[in-house]
């Protein structure tokens, strides 16, 4: 991988069952227009979708290669949810993020797209470490997060925060 084609500028990250592409700027406005695409499932957009549709304005980095994704299912081609890593890091972490529309929950998307994600996180200068908060009160996002090979490493009142750590970072 040392030929510019290949870079990850703007490399879509896929997995057994999922591909994870950047937003594009068009994808953005029109989730946040109400204007439907014929390769939404249903029920995209969540809230969750709008909300960080409306934040690309303020955060342009978050649609650059290390950013934030739309989820989609590899057998339909359907966007069925989004994940993003919060860039730029901070002193080699990076927050993440996911939602997966309620018609595809309980199939193991969010777990998949999240690992995934992470590891593709690893490979961007100086990040060792992917951080997520998840609200006590929100059980499933636990177990997302557990499955997808993070670590709870501290409770504060109403958030579990969770971690998970390249495995290159242990041997410096």
């Amino acid at each position: 991988m040392s030929s510019s084609s290949s870079s990850p500028t703007h490399a879509d990250v896929v997995t057994k069952r999922l591909v994870l592409r950047p937003w594009t700027v068009g994808e953005a406005t029109a989730v946040l227009g109400d204007i439907r695409s014929p390769h939404w499932a249903d029920d995209f957009p969540a809230e969750g979708d709008r909300v960080i549709a409306g934040l690309f304005d303020q955060h342009p980095a978050w649609l650059a290669a290390y950013g934030h994704r739309l989820i989609i299912e590899r057998d339909t081609g359907l966007v069925v949810g989004s994940i993003g890593l919060f860039w730029p890091p901070s002193e080699g972490v990076l927050e993440i993020g996911y939602g997966i529309v309620a018609s595809r929950r309980g199939r193991g998307y969010a777990p998949e797209a999240t690992q995934a994600l992470a590891e593709f996180a690893f490979t961007a200068p100086d990040v060792h470490t992917v951080s997520a908060n998840v609200e006590l009160s929100n059980p499933s996002s636990v177990r997302v997060l557990e499955k997808a090979g993070f670590h709870r490493w501290a409770t504060e009142e109403s958030t579990a925060k969770f971690r998970i750590t390249s495995p290159d970072h242990d041997r410096r």
